[in-house]
């Protein structure tokens, strides 16, 4: 069990700059105002649009990206 909780607190282990997380965070917000606009007309592109959202809160809150701690390079 402690195992497991290293390998996740490794895994979620901060990994972007301050400038990512600039950059994470209008992403986010485009992103809700995307699903703003798409829930009124298509629901479950806006609901997609709103759980990626979601992610990308969690992302700039814990200075973290998903992408990276998957091995994929990203620009920021």
């Amino acid at each position: 069990m402690l195992r497991d909780s290293r390998r996740m607190n490794a895994f979620l282990k901060p990994n972007i700059t301050r400038g990512g997380r600039i950059v994470r965070a209008f992403m986010t917000a485009a992103l809700l105002i995307a699903g703003i606009i798409a829930v009124q007309h298509v629901v479950w592109l806006g609901v997609i649009l709103f759980i990626a959202a979601a992610v990308g809160i969690f992302e700039v809150a814990r200075s973290w990206c998903l992408l990276r701690a998957c091995g994929i390079k990203t620009r920021f």
